[in-house]
């Protein structure tokens, strides 16, 4: 669902003034849309800045991981689920918490807008500019923007995507694609063909398959004739050599939630996870002598946020930094790898609220969480207009192994009828009701179900690191790769 709520704005002009100029003054400037200057920092650390690489070309490999869709309640609401369930601190938090990461605050802006969508916020880091939303590093004039993808695999490194949504979805898109409008999925799986990237794995079976495809085309067909190894189940992924080209379509859409994925069979024996990927991913990209770039994704954090669902997004928020886990075992004891963990923008930004006298019932109320069983979007995946309240309050039961009031069956059955308006009409579908009525059992609440200005959590680790500053612009990100893995000389084509 990332992006659903998208509108198809009108063009601004990119990227000005240019990106060097902002390495060389280290002056924030101005935003796209006009909104003026932002002082930095006191410390005079507030850009990152590729002049202060200590080596450039020190990082053979580069890889990028991008929660998409994570607001800094996620990040923390994962942190406590585990700290309180399991007695240790996420990942992610243990590198802040440890001193062994550069961190910082990012501005993920767009070219047209301060709210920005996947689309645009992976081609800022993909091509070092920013774009208008729902295009894939191509300019409204239909200029192209040479991809880091393309520029990696001109200069001889390895290059993966891995996600958790389908392979043709706009985060990995944005690294090695242009396209118009990133709803072009289709297109996209073909470009891929095309361009020849070594790993490609998430979901989005349906764009390779001549059943789905609007022209009929057999790209599962078109890649093995090419030479790739294609995989299409858990299995598959297992027997693979770890050698040659890749393409992994594990799912029709969307791999599933990682909650639902725990207690549905049929998921467990058909659809590898996004450690098991990432790992995979690694043994193979790590067999390039000249290195690798490789995206890793966890994109399902962003539709769980888009559903107001707090298992969704937590459960995946958690996989999520797993993967984080597995990248920091590949790196440890190496001084050859620059990673970047980060996210595109925020999402509906939840948080646990105050609950009880004192705010003491707030602990007990958000440990519901850790007994979820499914999702809200396995419980209204079964739900419509003609459900009872009988039916409503047993599927809820079952997924969260509580019971709501049938007061509040019978305003999520409004809500499925059509027949129920909140103030903030934004908030009047299924899914909003749905997570307010949790919300009275868990105090998790949200913003809303959209996209979020917010700047967002950026850290860094191993060569190239050291240029992280306080703040960073987004296309940023684009020139401290470059520079890091010394492919300069192959950014212009």
């Amino acid at each position: 669902m990332s992006d659903s709520y998208h509108d198809r704005l009108a063009s601004t002009s990119d990227d000005a003034p240019s990106r060097r100029d902002f390495l060389k003054t280290g002056a924030l400037g101005a935003f796209a849309l006009g909104t003026g200057g932002v002082a930095g920092t006191a410390n005079g650390q507030s850009r990152t800045d590729v002049s202060g690489i200590e080596a450039p070309g020190d990082a053979k490999n580069v890889i990028f991981l991008v929660s998409d869709g994570m607001s800094a309640g996620t990040l923390t609401m994962a942190d406590l689920l585990l700290r309180r369930h399991e007695d240790r601190r996420s990942n992610w938090l243990r590198l802040y918490e440890e001193g062994r990461v550069r961190r910082g605050l990012m501005d993920m802006a767009a070219a047209n807008s301060i709210v920005t969508g996947s689309a645009a916020a992976s081609s800022s880091w993909g091509s070092g500019h920013r774009v208008v939303n729902t295009a894939l590093n191509v300019t409204p004039e239909g200029t192209e923007h040479r991809t880091i993808l393309e520029i990696m695999r001109d200069a001889g490194k390895g290059t993966g995507l891995v996600t958790t949504t389908r392979i043709t979805h706009a985060t990995p898109a944005g690294f090695g694609i242009n396209m118009p409008e990133r709803w072009s999925e289709d297109k996209i799986a073909a470009q891929y063909l095309e361009r020849g990237y070594d790993v490609l794995m998430g979901g989005g079976r349906r764009h390779f398959v001549p059943e789905q495809r609007g022209d009929e085309r057999n790209l599962l067909e078109a890649f093995r004739a090419k030479g790739y190894t294609v995989a299409t189940a858990r299995n598959d992924l297992a027997q693979w050599n770890r050698s040659g080209r890749v393409l992994g379509t594990f799912y029709d859409s969307h791999l599933p939630y990682v909650l639902d994925h725990r207690h549905i069979p049929e998921h467990q024996d058909q659809v590898p996870r996004l450690p098991q990927m990432a790992d995979a991913a690694l043994q193979r990209l790590d067999r390039n002598n000249d290195g690798f770039l490789l995206q890793i994704e966890g994109g399902r954090v962003d539709h769980g946020a888009h559903s107001a669902d707090t298992g969704g997004l937590l459960y995946d928020q958690i996989e999520f930094d797993e993967t984080i886990g597995t990248v920091l075992d590949f790196v440890d004891g190496r001084d050859d790898t620059l990673v970047l963990i980060t996210t595109d923008h925020g999402n509906a930004n939840p948080s646990v609220n105050a609950a009880g006298d004192r705010y003491s019932d707030s602990n007990e109320m958000f440990d519901r969480v850790a007994d979820f069983q499914y999702t809200n979007n396995w419980i209204l995946s079964e739900l419509d207009e003609k459900s009872t309240y009988r039916q409503i309050r047993d599927r809820v039961e079952e997924a969260w192994q509580f019971a709501i009031t049938r007061s509040e069956a019978e305003l999520l059955q409004d809500a499925l009828r059509d027949e129920y308006e909140a103030a903030y009409r934004k908030q009047s579908n299924p899914y909003s009701v749905l997570a307010s009525i949790q919300a009275n059992y868990t105090s998790v609440n949200w913003l809303g179900v959209d996209h979020t200005a917010d700047y967002v959590e950026l850290a860094a680790l191993g060569p190239g690191s050291e240029a992280i500053g306080a703040f960073t612009r987004n296309t940023d990100l684009f020139d401290l790769m470059i520079e890091s893995a010394g492919v300069r000389d192959y950014a212009s084509g």
